[in-house]
């Protein structure tokens, strides 16, 4: 069974209020919730049955809700820090030519019209990254990759503190990004 990750250490985190992140965090404990909930349910369930077939996909939305909660709260920090010259920023370089075209990439990515994820994944395979964008947390995702930057572009994630001003809450966090983390995540993926 999982257990909810403690993220209060961001309350207080510029441009993201207390009250806006204290309901981000609830959700996440939802989609934790309901991740175990369906571990024990779908155990008691026969394979083939519509029941079963429901909750095996249902099981993917919750569990997904989850590990994305995770990725994005854990790449924001307090502490500002910059991407230093490491392996990661090479290869952001290399395939974006450089860290600006990544990352107003990013950027635009994150401002399309709909709800979802933007992530900066690692294709292990050819060691380049891309940006995507990813509208439920069960679909969209590019196998073979890691996902190293996380931004929640759900409503919940911006609505309370920017109402409809999706690129300013994408600006904040853009400035929260803890580079230590996500290139941490780029390591150990490339080993």
């Amino acid at each position: 069974m999982y257990t909810a990750q403690k993220f209060s250490h961001l309350l207080g985190l510029n441009g993201f209020s207390d009250t806006m992140l204290t309901n981000h965090f609830t959700l996440y404990e939802g989609y934790v919730a309901n991740t175990n909930k369906l571990i024990d349910l779908i155990k008691t369930k026969e394979t083939g049955t519509p029941e079963y077939n429901e909750l095996k996909r249902r099981y993917g939305w919750e569990w997904n809700g989850m590990r994305l909660h995770e990725l994005y709260f854990g790449n924001l920090t307090k502490n500002v820090n910059a991407i230093t010259e490491n392996e990661l920023k090479k290869i952001i370089e290399n395939t974006w030519g450089s860290l600006e075209n990544w990352e107003k990439d990013f950027k635009a990515t994150g401002t399309m019209r709909g709800i979802g994820w933007v992530i900066l994944y690692l294709d292990t395979e050819a060691r380049t990254v891309c940006n995507a964008w990813v509208t439920e947390h069960d679909m969209g995702h590019l196998s073979s990759c890691i996902p190293l930057l996380v931004m929640d572009v759900w409503e919940h994630a911006y609505m309370t503190d920017y109402q409809l001003k999706r690129a300013d809450y994408i600006t904040s966090f853009m400035d929260a990004i803890d580079w230590g983390v996500v290139v941490a995540r780029a390591q150990k993926a490339m080993v």
